[in-house]
């Protein structure tokens, strides 16, 4: 399903940092409650369903933040529970947003939506809003993180290994993957991205271009092909002068207004049928600052206005966009 006036939206907490280098993620779908995210989407005149945080069954803490294969393990756990739940939230026609946690997350929830447009038939669109391209594999990856690597798994990249696989894991096709506000990009990774036809929109293009005309480009494909678009949001693609909260922070990335511009035209297309935010790091936040941005951006995105407009479509003129 794709937003509406009065969606019915189901929260779920997915608190992860086994995938990333630095801890916190794990505490950033309570900090987003904190700062009133279900109270705002109800404002909005959604219908909010909390369902709570998964667990992942992974195994307990060390003092050395668990070994690399248990953190491996507490990922891939998570992503069986979170592809089933996608599944069966889009099943019920609700609309999941899951909040993080680590960007390993959307292994999982991407493959659970990819799994039920594929059910539907129904053509998959993946807008990864991000400072990294998330394309590396065990292969290529310079840390071993795996918080790098979900995009590279789901658009199918051969590196990964068995325990990789299950009926829990989706696919996407990676022409249909658009990254935006990259900024900080491996040189194995470019490579991949390049080869498997990821449109990558670089800040360099969004400052020659800006925001505008390339969303545009990007809504106009998944409209065209009546598709669903699952929106991937991770905080690090907001500067970190005013989104610190961020383990991963690249400087030079979206403005204010360029970041709710983005969630205001995601909106207005009509086209999102689920959503990640991801990577929010209260440790690293400053008076919950990074925090209240998200929700404000995610308000956005679910049909908050400066001023009341008329609904539109892509082909309506983009005087309606008030800008």
């Amino acid at each position: 399903m794709s937003q509406t006036a009065n969606t019915a939206i189901d929260l779920i907490g997915i608190p992860c940092d086994a995938g990333a280098s630095r801890r916190g993620c794990i505490m950033g779908p309570e900090a987003m409650r904190i700062a009133g995210l279900a109270d705002v989407l109800a404002d909005l005149g959604h219908t909010v369903a909390e369902r709570g945080d998964i667990e992942s069954g992974g195994a307990t803490e060390s003092p050395a933040w668990q070994t690399p294969d248990s953190r491996k393990a507490e990922v891939l756990a998570l992503a069986a529970r979170s592809s089933l739940l996608a599944l069966e939230t889009l099943q019920e026609q609700r609309l999941p947003v899951f909040i993080g946690g680590d960007h390993s997350l959307s292994m999982g929830t991407l493959s659970g939506v990819a799994k039920h447009c594929a059910a539907i038939n129904k053509p998959l669109f993946v807008l990864w809003v991000d400072a990294h391209g998330d394309f590396n594999t065990p292969a290529t990856s310079e840390t071993g993180n795996i918080h790098g690597m979900p995009l590279a798994l789901l658009c199918g990249e051969p590196d990964f290994g068995p325990e990789y696989s299950g009926d829990w894991r989706g696919s996407v096709d990676p022409r249909n993957v658009t990254v935006f506000g990259a900024r900080s990009i491996d040189r194995p990774e470019r490579q991949l991205l390049e080869q498997r036809g990821v449109d990558v929109i670089d800040m360099r293009r969004i400052d020659e271009s800006g925001v505008v005309a390339l969303m545009r480009d990007v809504l106009a494909k998944v409209e065209q092909a009546d598709g669903h678009l699952h929106v991937s949001l991770d905080v690090d693609v907001i500067d970190p002068g005013i989104a610190p909260g961020a383990g991963t922070p690249v400087a030079g990335g979206l403005s204010f207004r360029e970041a709710h511009l983005v969630m205001e035209m995601i909106h207005d297309s009509g086209t999102m049928g689920s959503l990640d935010i991801v990577e929010l790091n209260p440790y690293l936040d400053n008076g919950g600052m990074s925090a209240r941005l998200l929700v404000d951006l995610t308000a956005s995105l679910f049909g908050r206005q400066i001023m009341p407009r008329q609904s539109r479509r892509l082909g309506i003129e983009a005087t309606t966009l008030g800008i």
